[in-house]
């Protein structure tokens, strides 16, 4: 941080206060509303992740069950995370290993509140049921997802925007390598 700011628990304090507070929620808004900065985030992703539990990471209950699932690749809990962009998660979730995508991604969806500037939301075959797709779609978003080959009537969905899903996946490497 540079000297000119000041002190940098200062800052920090400040600014975590203010996030807190809402201030720069409003604030950000604010600079949106006046054209000052424009930020158009049009789509959301959604997709989770495998992260491998340490073998000393089993032991004591600390505040309630520990999301801790035996799968195929050992000891795992997921991570179920909603994303604006490759550094923007808009909400995650955490769930066993061996729990299922598709009701996972449905409940973190139904807790993630929809903001109207995303219209899109992207997501891989995992989530092509017809459950999560009807649940974006009350949830005001237009679902991006290919469907399953076996499907006997599958439907069009835009391509070139279907591209764009690589960006959750920038988001976990972005957080499991710098942890």
């Amino acid at each position: 941080l540079p000297k000119s700011y000041g002190n940098w628990h200062t800052v920090y304090v400040r600014m975590n206060r203010w996030s807190k507070n809402g201030v720069l929620q409003r604030l950000f808004e604010g600079l949106q509303r006046e054209n000052i900065i424009k930020v158009k985030l049009e789509s959301v992703c959604l997709d989770s992740t495998s992260i491998k539990v340490h073998p000393h990471g089993t032991g004591v209950l600390k505040n309630g069950k520990q999301k801790i699932g035996r799968s195929r690749g050992g000891l795992t809990t997921k991570n179920h995370m909603v994303t604006a962009s490759d550094r923007t998660a808009v909400s995650f979730s955490l769930s066993s290993g061996n729990a299922s995508d598709g009701p996972e991604g449905r409940k973190l969806l139904s807790l993630t509140p929809h903001d109207k500037a995303h219209r899109y939301l992207i997501m891989d075959r995992t989530y092509e049921g017809d459950k999560t797709r009807l649940l974006a779609i009350n949830r005001g978003y237009i679902p991006v997802v290919p469907p399953k080959r076996n499907r006997k009537s599958p439907w069009e969905y835009n391509r070139e925007l279907y591209k764009r899903r690589n960006t959750v996946e920038r988001f976990f490497l972005h957080i499991k390598r710098f942890r």
